[in-house]
């Protein structure tokens, strides 16, 4: 199973820069993407099917705002539209695909962490979202294997950003947020999937609009597929797409050894 996922940072945007052109020779069994940017009476009719892929989402209140898809080649058995949230399902950010048959419980999900770095606000609701998210993930997984895809706005190490002496003070990589990860990859028991396959310096997928970051790569990792132990086991694959770029983000692809 090849699975993708890519902070398109505008699904309108993306597409006049290729990215459905490019998703359709990928052979993708699943494709989550993050920052649609649209409603449903745009996406509906023009961007909510590539090729055999067919699209499922979860739309902001907001107009141009945040929202998530999940494109799958293989019927769902259920797809759930938000985590159940009061406060964050209005922000588009929660779409879980259900592949379950008798003896698995298997769901496929795109989600969409908030950022905190245009202030303190924001980053308070940062820190809301993943005090909510930690409880709801350690529920999924007591009960079914799943792999999370999307932008989840932290860089786990220092390994995962480039100047990260100058960023400790920053959102994306304060110590609060870093530990949120140590312990969904530790006492959590889930699974930095790319990093089980490889753990080289420079594996970016985000970087800023600001300062030639992209052409000195001045960059984070940012996007994630996480993924329950089980299939984490699986990746077998990885791979960061580079360029041609659809986004400030770079879609990340990994194959796992397993079939829906």
């Amino acid at each position: 199973m090849r699975l993708i996922t890519a902070n398109l940072n505008g699904i309108r945007s993306a597409a006049t820069k290729g990215f459905f052109d490019w998703l359709s020779h990928q052979r993708a069994d699943a494709v989550g993407v993050q920052e649609v940017k649209a409603q449903g009476d745009v996406v509906t009719g023009q961007f909510d099917r590539c090729g055999r892929l067919q699209g499922h989402f979860h739309y902001a209140q907001k107009k141009g705002y945040s929202g998530v898809g999940m494109y799958i080649h293989h019927e769902p058995s259920d797809v759930r539209i938000g985590y159940g949230s009061a406060e964050f399902d209005l922000e588009g950010r929660w779409v879980e695909t259900r592949f379950d048959k008798p003896g698995r419980k298997l769901s496929l999900i795109s989600c969409y962490f908030p950022s905190g770095s245009s202030g303190e606000e924001r980053q308070a609701a940062k820190f809301r979202f993943l005090a909510e998210m930690a409880p709801h993930l350690a529920a999924l997984k007591a009960e079914r294997e799943f792999i999370l895809v999307g932008d989840i706005n932290i860089a786990h190490k220092e390994i995962d950003l480039k100047n990260w002496k100058g960023n400790l003070k920053n959102s994306g990589f304060l110590p609060e947020e870093r530990a949120w990860l140590d312990q969904l990859f530790g006492a959590a028991g889930l699974v930095d999937a790319f990093r089980t396959l490889n753990q080289k310096e420079e594996q970016y997928t985000w970087w800023s609009q600001r300062g030639q970051a992209w052409a000195k790569n001045v960059g984070w990792r940012l996007d994630y597929q996480i993924a329950t132990p089980g299939l984490a086991a699986l990746a077998k694959k990885e791979k960061i797409h580079l360029e041609p770029r659809f986004s400030d983000h770079a879609p990340l692809i990994i194959d796992y050894d397993f079939e829906l």
